[in-house]
């Protein structure tokens, strides 16, 4: 069965059509005249359209979209429609992709087909080009944008992400030229950049992939290496007498201050840990009195402690 169709101006021979021309009658009655939708032809199966019939049918529906006001039952079917035929361009793009295995190739698929839909959204044919050409960028663009987003283990900026890979060119052809690995100086004058640029790059570059910590350190090979101890056993941890520095370089300046009594008294009690009876007996004095007097200096460092900060 041949047909032959026009809409809006926009002529579709038989030939044209070819077996996208049977997708669109019903199998069951080859004579019958061809379903449509509005003005659009019917067609049952998308998946049996050949790319040569997609591009002809493309344009019909095209034609016919920019009159459809959105929401429509026809303006959905023939936006629904151009998807579908046309999917076979998002797993054209998606060979160059291959190598990455096939789990990923699902996500290359799915954001391939929304960068189909941004063409398809955005494309006029008063642009006299082919909608496959205007089309695969869209998807490609898509596809790389969704690996420079997901590949990083941190994110970092586009213009250091494109540095990166720059830097890595530069570098191999240095080595090459110069037989060992080129310095910051060297890479900074062959790239004409100044020395802190390729300094951002390269540090930006380790953010490209993260290892554990929990992963070991040494070589299993190596037979002097520790190949039970992490990266994580290496990392020191914040020491707690720390956070006291700061209140003894305070406290050093007002324990200067006291006499000589109270400066004893404070060294046997918390330097040498001896008890209140203790020093009473050591000094002479009840240990009533040497709690008062130990009360009475720990209040005076107390208090200039305070007014210091």
């Amino acid at each position: 069965m041949t047909v032959s169709t026009q809409f809006a101006g926009t002529s579709v021979e038989p030939t044209e059509l070819g077996s996208a021309a049977r997708a669109t009658a019903p199998a069951a009655a080859p004579s019958a005249a061809v379903r449509t939708v509005g003005e659009l032809p019917w067609i049952e199966d998308t998946g049996k359209v050949a790319p040569k019939d997609a591009r002809a049918l493309s344009k019909v529906f095209f034609d016919r979209l920019q009159h459809l006001e959105e929401g429509t039952p026809e303006h959905s079917y023939a936006r629904n429609t151009l998807i579908e035929m046309n999917m076979s361009l998002v797993r054209f793009s998606a060979r160059r992709f291959r190598g990455r295995g096939a789990e990923e190739m699902e996500d290359i698929l799915q954001v391939g087909t929304i960068g189909l839909i941004k063409a398809i959204d955005r494309f006029e044919l008063s642009r006299e080009v082919e909608f496959t050409t205007f089309a695969v960028p869209y998807i490609v663009g898509e596809m790389k944008r969704f690996f420079r987003d997901t590949s990083w283990a941190v994110h970092v900026p586009r213009r250091l992400q494109e540095l990166r890979l720059e830097l890595a060119k530069a570098r191999d052809h240095l080595t090459a030229v110069l037989d060992t690995k080129p310095t910051v100086a060297e890479l900074a004058a062959y790239m004409e950049l100044s020395e802190e640029e390729v300094i951002e790059g390269l540090v930006a570059a380790n953010g490209y992939t993260a290892g554990s910590i929990d992963l070991p350190t040494g070589d299993d090979n190596a037979p002097d290496s520790d190949s039970g101890r992490s990266y994580a056993d290496t990392i020191g941890a914040c020491d707690p007498a720390m956070e006291l520095v700061e209140d003894f370089n305070a406290l050093a300046p007002l324990l200067g201050r006291l006499d000589d009594r109270e400066r004893l008294i404070l060294e046997m009690r918390f330097g040498q840990e001896m008890t209140q009876s203790e020093i009473g007996e050591e000094l002479g004095y009840s240990q009533m009195h040497v709690s008062r007097l130990l009360s009475r200096t720990l209040t005076k460092l107390r208090t200039g402690m305070l007014a210091e900060r």
